[in-house]
């Protein structure tokens, strides 16, 4: 069974700091295109920061800078550390994972949205000026 569970939601003020955890399981984690997505209400759901399966690493223009997406091999971890907190960073933050059977995930660019096999249940994190 897949599991995507993501932590580290918050509020907190604009420059602020937070960390988002996703614990992955059910999957060839090590092979698969890793993402965060974010969504606000009324908007449309965005990729904000991605990392394949050799480890490179791409990000939204909004975020670059400010936010590092890495991932913990061994604990089948993903991470956002997002920094330079503005409030339109305010949404729903999602991971995701674009897992296939017997196939390494390379990808240049972000994640679209259509394109992830697994999403997490999200959290929310707010952001006050």
């Amino acid at each position: 069974q897949v599991q995507l569970v993501e932590s580290g939601g918050g509020s907190v003020q604009a420059g602020g700091s937070l960390m988002l955890s996703c614990a992955a399981s059910g999957f060839t984690y090590t092979r698969a295109c890793m993402g965060w997505f974010r969504q606000a209400p009324g908007a449309e759901r965005e990729g904000v920061a991605g990392i394949d399966s050799g480890g490179t690493t791409t990000y939204a223009d909004s975020v670059k800078g400010r936010f590092t997406i890495s991932k913990d091999n061994a604990k089948n971890t993903l991470y956002l550390q997002m920094n330079s907190l503005k409030p339109e960073d305010t949404a729903m933050y999602y991971c995701a994972a674009r897992a296939l059977s017997g196939v390494s995930c390379y990808r240049g660019r972000l994640l679209a949205a259509s394109e992830p096999s697994y999403w997490g249940q999200g959290t929310q994190v707010t952001v006050s000026s």
